[in-house]
């Protein structure tokens, strides 16, 4: 019992909703166009849990593997880094999680397409595969990249434009030029999230890690922050601009005190005390993507 519970702590459940707003956004523009298969839609946030899961875990592995994760860190103590959990078991975890995600992934494009031999479901099981693969690739393996300040880019990608665009294709079976912007604003809340992570845990990341926050400095990390909070709710007032205009479209605004009390205290606060501005970003662009889908379809 004690290792399920460190387990599942490893796991940090408290980040699958920033990866499911991206997932429940793209599903949200989806239905304001088509008809939708459920069963497309169980599987694909299956995938989607799976995928930050494997996450999750692949990163705290590469973590301890390097050397990174030690006495000093400020973060919460998770299964491995606890010493309840050991090397072996974390690598079955993520064999698990592994196969889950190749597991779900097939079944949602075969709910959505009917098939896995033609060219958009081929392609869709590469891009699966590199999802995949970037999970991992994480902290873990000799060359990961989000010790070298590349995980901006990857979260941006993977969070924000795959994870919209990709929702409303296997719904949809069509692109938009437009998506561009929700998947965008979403994106740029995710790096967001990355970066307050960076800000906290500059002075335990050094010498091994390097992270934009740690280029940058912690004044910079923050005009950098503020940045990329303005951007995310540029793009989304952008694209609800170019749609016809009804009052509903403009629900997600309900949300802005909350990024401004985040804005707040990342301005103010430092180290430790910065996590509890995670969580608040977190929810923050859950309920976002949330009031942002109901407005489109009501």
């Amino acid at each position: 019992m004690a290792k399920l519970k460190a387990a599942v702590r490893s796991m940090r459940l408290r980040t699958l909703p920033l990866s499911l707003s991206g997932v429940i956004l793209g599903s949200f523009l989806a239905a304001s166009k088509v008809l939708f298969n459920w069963g497309t839609i169980i599987f694909l946030f299956a995938t989607t849990v799976c995928l930050q899961i494997l996450s999750n875990l692949s990163n705290e592995l590469g973590d301890v593997l390097s050397g990174n994760d030690n006495e000093y860190r400020v973060g919460p103590e998770y299964g491995l880094n606890s010493g309840e959990m050991s090397l072996a078991d974390m690598r079955k975890l993520i064999l698990t999680f592994t196969f889950l995600c190749m597991i779900f992934g097939i079944f949602m494009i075969l709910c959505s397409f009917g098939t896995l031999l033609k060219l958009e479901p081929v392609c869709l099981l590469i891009l699966g595969a590199c999802a995949i693969v970037a999970a991992m690739k994480y902290t873990l393996g000799k060359s990961p990249y989000g010790y070298k300040g590349l995980g901006d880019i990857f979260v941006f990608i993977f969070f924000g434009l795959v994870s919209v665009m990709g929702a409303y294709y296997v719904i949809a079976h069509s692109l938009d030029a437009s998506l561009l912007l929700p998947a965008a604003s979403i994106g740029f809340f995710s790096v967001g999230v990355l970066n307050v992570n960076n800000m906290r845990d500059m002075e335990t990341d050094a010498p091994k890690r390097v992270t934009v926050a740690m280029k940058l400095g912690l004044r910079r990390a923050r005009i950098y922050h503020f940045l990329l909070i303005s951007f995310g709710w540029v793009a989304m007032v952008i694209f609800m601009a170019l749609l016809p205009q009804k009052i509903w479209h403009w629900l997600f605004m309900l949300t802005m005190p909350l990024y401004f009390i985040h804005l707040s205290g990342v301005s103010r606060l430092e180290g430790r005390a910065l996590d509890k501005m995670l969580p608040l970003l977190v929810m923050s662009t859950f309920i976002f993507s949330i009031l942002c889908g109901i407005g489109l379809i009501i």
